[in-house]
């Protein structure tokens, strides 16, 4: 254990050594800051009570729409289990909402609901298909000849679910999930840069490109990326609890 953090502490800085160079061999804060600067820039940042805020804000409307769609996903998966003619019904809806572009979601929400809610519905739009993909190819794959056990000595719904379908579905959520952690982080703050909500870190990437302050770009960049990992790994966390 001791070993493999110290080998990720080593990757890391390499890499910010990397970045550094680079930083050096472009030489212009302008076109590429390196992490000196931006980590300069990061402190100076949050020293302020403004970038809180707009962190709280980000935060809680991308963890609402992650939380919402994972729920629609799951319920909506097991319905359509249990009942095939629902499934091939709404399978047409999940296929559009997972191929169209989060830009046009973003312009055709901003129309009808405004910039408020716009980075919770397009977190919740973008994580529902992922859920409920993986949900349904779990449930589907689960074991008959378990389940015809289960019918035999009579098992109750909830020990079916506990016993038998929640260790099947496992790799199929604990990858669903976090594939849509990240994508979740990702568009939501796109909807934002578009959008443009007050006190956002979508509204706050937009200004530093705006001022082409690259710095507060990296910095802002650096602190959404840092809040999708510690997400992830909150999302796992509670996956290894559940299931254990």
């Amino acid at each position: 254990m001791r070993d493999k953090r110290v080998r990720r502490i080593v990757i890391i800085l390499i890499w910010l050594a990397i970045w550094q160079a680079m930083s050096l061999l472009i030489h212009n804060a302008i076109l590429f800051a390196g992490p000196a600067e931006t980590a300069r820039t990061l402190y100076s940042l949050m020293i302020t009570g403004d970038f809180w805020i707009s962190l709280a804000n980000t935060t809680a409307r991308i963890v609402l729409g992650f939380t919402g769609g994972s729920v629609l996903g799951l319920i909506l998966a097991y319905v359509a289990y249990k009942n095939r003619l629902f499934g091939e019904f709404i399978n047409p809806l999940v296929t559009v909402i997972k191929s169209i572009p989060v830009a046009s979601f973003v312009i055709l929400l901003l129309i009808w609901f405004g910039a408020p809610f716009l980075s919770l519905i397009i977190s919740a739009l973008v994580t529902f298909p992922m859920v409920y993909l993986n949900t349904f190819e779990g449930l589907c794959s689960t074991d008959v000849k378990l389940l015809e056990m289960a019918k035999v000595f009579r098992m109750t719904g909830s020990s079916v679910i506990k016993n038998i379908y929640l260790p099947h579905l496992k790799p199929f959520l604990s990858g669903a999930f976090k594939l849509a952690c990240g994508m979740s982080w990702k568009s939501g703050i796109a909807a934002e840069v578009i959008a443009r909500p007050l006190h956002s870190m979508g509204d706050s990437i937009s200004q530093s490109k705006i001022y082409i302050d690259t710095a507060e770009l990296f910095a802002l960049t650096l602190m959404a990326v840092l809040l999708a990992f510690l997400f992830e790994k909150l999302i796992s966390l509670l996956i290894r609890r559940i299931f254990r």
